[in-house]
Protein backbone atom coordinates (compact mmCIF):
# COMPACT_ATOMS: atom_id res chain seq x y z
CA UNK A 1 0.00 0.00 0.00
CA UNK A 2 1.36 3.42 -0.97
CA UNK A 3 2.13 5.92 1.77
CA UNK A 4 -0.37 8.38 0.25
CA UNK A 5 -3.13 5.79 0.60
CA UNK A 6 -2.13 5.16 4.21
CA UNK A 7 -2.14 8.91 4.92
CA UNK A 8 -5.64 9.43 3.52
CA UNK A 9 -7.08 6.38 5.29
CA UNK A 10 -5.52 7.36 8.61
CA UNK A 11 -7.02 10.84 8.24
CA UNK A 12 -10.41 9.21 7.64
CA UNK A 13 -9.90 7.20 10.82
CA UNK A 14 -8.83 10.27 12.81
CA UNK A 15 -11.73 12.30 11.50
CA UNK A 16 -14.42 9.70 12.14
CA UNK A 17 -13.02 8.84 15.55
CA UNK A 18 -13.12 12.47 16.66
CA UNK A 19 -16.69 12.78 15.36
CA UNK A 20 -17.82 9.68 17.26
CA UNK A 21 -16.20 10.91 20.46
CA UNK A 22 -17.74 14.37 20.07
CA UNK A 23 -21.19 12.89 19.48
CA UNK A 24 -20.76 10.64 22.49
CA UNK A 25 -19.80 13.62 24.66
CA UNK A 26 -22.78 15.62 23.37
CA UNK A 27 -25.38 12.85 23.52
CA UNK A 28 -26.39 13.55 27.12
CA UNK A 29 -26.84 17.24 26.38
CA UNK A 30 -29.24 16.89 23.43
CA UNK A 31 -32.84 17.43 24.52
CA UNK A 32 -34.53 17.52 21.11
CA UNK A 33 -35.70 14.06 20.02
CA UNK A 34 -35.15 14.73 16.32
CA UNK A 35 -31.61 15.98 16.85
CA UNK A 36 -30.90 13.08 19.18
CA UNK A 37 -31.95 10.59 16.48
CA UNK A 38 -29.88 12.52 13.91
CA UNK A 39 -26.81 12.35 16.19
CA UNK A 40 -27.26 8.61 16.75
CA UNK A 41 -27.50 7.98 13.00
CA UNK A 42 -24.42 10.10 12.40
CA UNK A 43 -22.47 8.14 14.98
CA UNK A 44 -23.39 4.82 13.35
CA UNK A 45 -22.38 6.06 9.89
CA UNK A 46 -19.08 7.41 11.22
CA UNK A 47 -18.40 3.98 12.74
CA UNK A 48 -19.18 2.33 9.40
CA UNK A 49 -16.78 4.61 7.52
CA UNK A 50 -14.12 4.17 10.23
CA UNK A 51 -14.40 0.40 9.82
CA UNK A 52 -14.04 0.66 6.04
CA UNK A 53 -10.83 2.65 6.42
CA UNK A 54 -9.54 0.19 9.02
CA UNK A 55 -10.34 -2.81 6.83
CA UNK A 56 -8.48 -1.25 3.90
CA UNK A 57 -5.45 -0.47 6.07
CA UNK A 58 -5.40 -4.01 7.47
CA UNK A 59 -5.78 -5.42 3.95
CA UNK A 60 -2.79 -3.33 2.87
CA UNK A 61 -0.80 -4.43 5.94
CA UNK A 62 -0.52 -0.86 7.21
CA UNK A 63 -0.85 0.39 10.78
CA UNK A 64 -4.01 2.19 11.86
CA UNK A 65 -4.21 5.72 13.19
CA UNK A 66 -3.40 6.02 16.88
CA UNK A 67 -4.83 8.93 18.77
CA UNK A 68 -3.45 10.33 21.95
CA UNK A 69 -5.28 11.01 25.17
CA UNK A 70 -4.51 14.71 24.94
CA UNK A 71 -6.75 15.17 21.91
CA UNK A 72 -9.61 13.41 23.71
CA UNK A 73 -9.11 15.60 26.74
CA UNK A 74 -9.11 18.75 24.61
CA UNK A 75 -12.25 17.65 22.77
CA UNK A 76 -14.19 16.86 25.93
CA UNK A 77 -13.00 20.06 27.60
CA UNK A 78 -14.04 22.12 24.60
CA UNK A 79 -17.48 20.50 24.48
CA UNK A 80 -17.97 21.02 28.21
CA UNK A 81 -16.98 24.67 27.97
CA UNK A 82 -19.20 25.26 24.93
CA UNK A 83 -22.25 23.67 26.56
CA UNK A 84 -21.78 24.93 30.09
CA UNK A 85 -24.12 27.89 29.67
CA UNK A 86 -25.99 26.95 26.52
CA UNK A 87 -27.42 23.52 25.71
CA UNK A 88 -30.07 24.76 23.32
CA UNK A 89 -30.85 22.65 20.28
CA UNK A 90 -29.67 25.48 18.03
CA UNK A 91 -26.32 25.74 19.80
CA UNK A 92 -25.72 21.97 19.72
CA UNK A 93 -26.59 21.88 16.00
CA UNK A 94 -24.19 24.77 15.39
CA UNK A 95 -21.42 22.88 17.20
CA UNK A 96 -22.09 19.77 15.10
CA UNK A 97 -22.03 21.83 11.89
CA UNK A 98 -18.72 23.40 12.91
CA UNK A 99 -17.32 19.92 13.59
CA UNK A 100 -18.41 18.69 10.18
CA UNK A 101 -16.84 21.76 8.56
CA UNK A 102 -13.55 21.06 10.37
CA UNK A 103 -13.76 17.46 9.20
CA UNK A 104 -14.27 18.52 5.61
CA UNK A 105 -11.35 20.93 5.79
CA UNK A 106 -8.99 18.32 7.20
CA UNK A 107 -10.04 15.80 4.54
CA UNK A 108 -9.45 18.32 1.73
CA UNK A 109 -6.00 19.03 3.18
CA UNK A 110 -5.22 15.34 3.34
CA UNK A 111 -6.40 14.69 -0.21
CA UNK A 112 -4.38 17.62 -1.55
CA UNK A 113 -1.30 16.55 0.42
CA UNK A 114 -1.56 12.89 -0.64
CA UNK A 115 -2.19 13.43 -4.33
CA UNK A 116 -0.92 9.98 -5.33
CA UNK A 117 -3.54 8.14 -3.29
CA UNK A 118 -5.37 5.48 -5.23
CA UNK A 119 -9.04 4.96 -5.95
CA UNK A 120 -9.60 2.67 -2.97
CA UNK A 121 -8.61 5.20 -0.32
CA UNK A 122 -10.12 8.12 -2.24
CA UNK A 123 -13.45 6.29 -2.36
CA UNK A 124 -13.57 6.10 1.45
CA UNK A 125 -12.44 9.73 1.79
CA UNK A 126 -15.11 10.92 -0.65
CA UNK A 127 -17.77 8.89 1.16
CA UNK A 128 -16.85 10.64 4.40
CA UNK A 129 -16.83 14.06 2.76
CA UNK A 130 -20.22 13.48 1.11
CA UNK A 131 -21.60 12.35 4.45
CA UNK A 132 -20.24 15.46 6.20
CA UNK A 133 -21.86 17.73 3.60
CA UNK A 134 -25.21 15.95 4.00
CA UNK A 135 -24.91 16.25 7.79
CA UNK A 136 -24.51 19.99 7.50
CA UNK A 137 -27.63 20.23 5.34
CA UNK A 138 -29.67 18.06 7.73
CA UNK A 139 -28.49 19.99 10.78
CA UNK A 140 -29.44 23.42 9.38
CA UNK A 141 -33.08 22.80 10.28
CA UNK A 142 -32.12 22.79 13.98
CA UNK A 143 -30.46 26.22 13.92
Amino acid sequence: MKSDDVGVLREVQRNTRMAMKALDALSGKIYDDGLSVQAARESMKYAEIYNKATDRLIGGKAASYRDNGFQDLMLKGSISANTMLNTSTSHIAEMLIQGSNRGLTSMWKSINHHERAGDVSMEVAKELMDFEEKNIERLKQYL
